[in-house]
């Protein structure tokens, strides 16, 4: 019932939108809607209320009315979203208002069928398509780790918009290798976990995760992974590898910096001092010597990550700071990863090699 009467809101407000281009009513005034029937009026009624009317006038429309366009945009979303809580929320077994891990599962692997761009995965590799798709909602959506995240907070990410983009096929190159649920981004992150399985035990050691990206990555800093993330014997599976993968791609986004901040809190208070820092730079700075490279004093970095964060304590560096001061993706590659602390150092020059808008 819900479902039929979303579409028939669906269709109605496109019946609309050609009436009011053939009649010029253009942009739609609050007058436009006088002449509907008394029985659409009052099951559109939410559709187009005071708030949203108030929402969609432009400052500068000294005539109070609200572009067709803008209207029917909202319109479409709206009807979206509520199709899209009604289909998933069919998963909600609890009936809680929240998806548990199997039950997203169980939501992607049944809507496969329908996204065209997928047509080309094999079926054996469905397990692992629904495990990537999955980690994403899980790692950004859940990160108290509380095993369930909640529809409205589905709904409300762009992660299920990007998802169900799989069902256009009309799409870019490019936009299907920025998309973590395409075919390409999938097959290109469980490739690499592949590659970096040497014995093909299904599992990652230390030492064979210390080849992921260019094997730049620090001694210590893998130390810590294997010593915080989840780990099995000593080990990394599949998703944990996830966990890793999303938080060095999207170093910018609270969660990641939340995953990450973890790693380089050594002592678990929640804050990094001098003397943490230290900690990473010595592992950072033996890199550098071992390549031929004289490495800038620590204090002279510790100076300049402080300088960069400006922590509300002078003592010491929050999560807090981190998020706030919105460089915490630069200090975590600063000190992590010797490529990450090379672009940092060579910045300028990087900036310098860029075209000139002008040449464009």
């Amino acid at each position: 019932m819900a479902s039929l009467l979303l579409r028939g809101a669906f269709f109605f407000f496109g019946r609309l939108l050609l009436s009011l281009c053939l009649f010029r009513i253009w942009p739609l005034s609050a007058q436009s809607l006088t002449p509907l029937p008394r029985p659409a009026c009052v099951l559109f009624r939410s559709y187009f209320t005071a708030s949203l009317y108030a929402k969609l006038v432009e400052p500068e429309e000294r005539l109070c009315r609200v572009e067709i366009l803008s209207f029917y945009n909202h319109v479409v979303k709206k009807v979206w979203l509520q199709q899209a809580r009604i289909g998933i929320s069919l998963y909600d077994v609890t009936g809680e208002g929240y998806l548990r891990e199997m039950d997203l599962e169980n939501y992607i692997l049944e809507l496969l069928p329908s996204l065209c761009q997928l047509s080309q995965l094999e079926p054996s590799f469905h397990v692992f398509y629904v495990c990537t798709a999955v980690r994403k909602f899980f790692f950004f959506l859940d990160p108290l780790r509380a095993g369930r995240v909640r529809i409205t907070d589905i709904l409300a990410s762009t992660y299920l918009d990007s998802l169900l983009e799989l069902r256009e096929s009309q799409t870019t190159e490019a936009q299907l290798a920025s998309n973590w649920f395409s075919h390409q981004s999938a097959m290109r992150v469980y490739g690499s976990y592949l590659q970096l399985d040497e014995d093909r035990n299904g599992m990652l050691t230390r030492a064979e995760l210390s080849r992921y990206g260019n094997g730049t990555l620090t001694d210590v800093f893998l130390d810590r992974v294997f010593q915080e993330c989840t780990t099995y014997d000593r080990e990394m599976d599949y998703k944990s590898y996830l966990d890793f993968v999303l938080a060095m791609e999207d170093k910018y986004e609270p969660q990641a910096l939340a995953y990450l901040f973890r790693i380089l809190d050594v002592g678990g208070r929640g804050r990094l001092t001098p003397l943490t820092i230290k900690y990473f730079y010595d592992s950072l700075e033996e890199r550098l010597r071992s390549s031929g490279y004289t490495p800038p004093t620590f204090n002279d970095i510790l100076n300049e990550i402080f300088d960069m964060v400006k922590p509300a304590n002078p003592n010491y560096i929050t999560l807090d700071d981190l998020l706030r001061s919105g460089k915490g993706d630069t200090v975590v590659s600063v000190l992590t990863d010797l490529q990450g602390f090379w672009a940092h150092e060579n910045r300028e020059m990087l900036m310098s090699e860029l075209p000139d808008e002008a040449e464009l």
